[in-house]
């Protein structure tokens, strides 16, 4: 893939949507972890704990990059990605358990553990959108981390307001499966050859559609409940 063509842009807008629409909740468990500090060491817990939560993340996200080459794990990492797409459109209320620590070193500890456990649906749909590059990996990181740590209110309201948003990130989430699954090297390959070139590409469509209807239909029943 070559920087700053169309296809770079494309993938880049990828990473950083999902990076926000997976990054909600980790920025509410980064507030929560922070809480009971007083104000002036409240901020410096956010941005030392983020900070050192971000790096993990990175680090996390590019090991994911190299093991999705192996064949079959990139297959395997695009259905573990389909109950993850499906989830993001399924209402549920949000009790993360995580303490407040009245301490900056505990907060930042609590912020770094808490991210980490939280952000694996993240690295994994990063490390598949990226199609193997770890700049675009890097460049999403940095553009969209700010954003989740800044407006995570706004997101949320934004989200609450507009639920497209939620559906077209669900959407690209089964696309990015479809993409895993269709361009394993084992398995894209075999597919190519029994159904055609244009295989990998409508199994992406046909997930992404997927995952918005099952996760509309599941959505709508759990409202009847």
């Amino acid at each position: 893939m070559e920087i700053l063509s169309m296809q770079f842009f494309m993938a880049l807008g990828s990473i950083i949507l999902l990076d926000i629409l997976l990054g909600g909740d980790n920025a509410v468990v980064i507030a929560m972890a922070a809480n009971k500090l007083p104000a002036n060491l409240r901020r410096k817990a956010i941005l030392i704990g983020t900070g050192g939560a971000v790096v993990i993340r990175l680090v996390m996200t590019l090991i994911a990059v190299w093991l999705l080459t192996i064949p079959f794990l990139q297959a395997l990492g695009g259905l573990i990605l389909l109950p993850i797409a499906v989830k993001l459109l399924i209402p549920e209320e949000h009790d993360e358990n995580v303490t407040a620590s009245d301490s900056l070193m505990g907060a930042i500890k609590t912020i770094i553990i808490a991210d980490a456990a939280m952000g694996v649906d993240n690295v994994l749909a990063i490390a598949g959108a990226s199609h193997g590059s770890f700049l675009l990996v890097a460049c999403g990181f940095l553009i969209s981390i700010p954003i989740i740590v800044g407006g995570s209110t706004v997101i949320g309201k934004l989200m609450d307001r507009f639920p497209v948003i939620l559906y077209a990130g669900a959407g690209l989430l089964g696309w990015t499966a479809g993409s895993m699954i269709g361009h394993d090297k084992i398995l894209g390959t075999l597919m190519q050859q029994i159904a055609g070139a244009w295989a990998p590409m409508t199994l992406q469509a046909v997930l992404a559609a997927g995952v918005i209807a099952i996760g509309l239909w599941m959505s709508r029943k759990r409202a009847v409940q």
